[in-house]
């Protein structure tokens, strides 16, 4: 066996090793940054909404001992990270056997 041959046979398993790792972290970064807009989604929505929630069903919405943006802010942020890392997954992992192609027949 030729040595440059398993030298370019160990560095191409690195690269592919270095590149798996760096899609695991951008997956990482991706549920992150999607659970931090949930946070500020669930704020928002429990601030606007959970007296109209109260009104509507005649008991405050309670999570964890909260009521209102602080009970709503905690679901956002597990919900956003949850859809986030799951997005992140399917878009990095998934096996793309077909590019995406347009066939345009007169």
């Amino acid at each position: 066996m030729n040595t440059n041959q398993g030298e370019s046979l160990l560095k191409s398993l690195m690269i592919k090793i270095v590149k798996i790792i760096l899609r695991v972290l951008a997956v990482m970064l991706i549920g992150f940054v999607s659970a931090v807009i949930g946070f500020i989604f669930g704020l928002v929505v429990g601030g606007t909404l959970a007296g109209i929630f109260e009104i509507v069903f005649g008991f405050p919405f309670v999570f964890n001992g909260r009521e209102g943006y602080e009970a709503t802010a905690p679901l956002g942020f597990f919900l956003g990270a949850l859809i986030g890392l799951i997005a992140g997954s399917v878009l990095l992992f998934s096996k793309r056997t077909k590019k995406m192609t347009i066939d345009i027949k007169p």
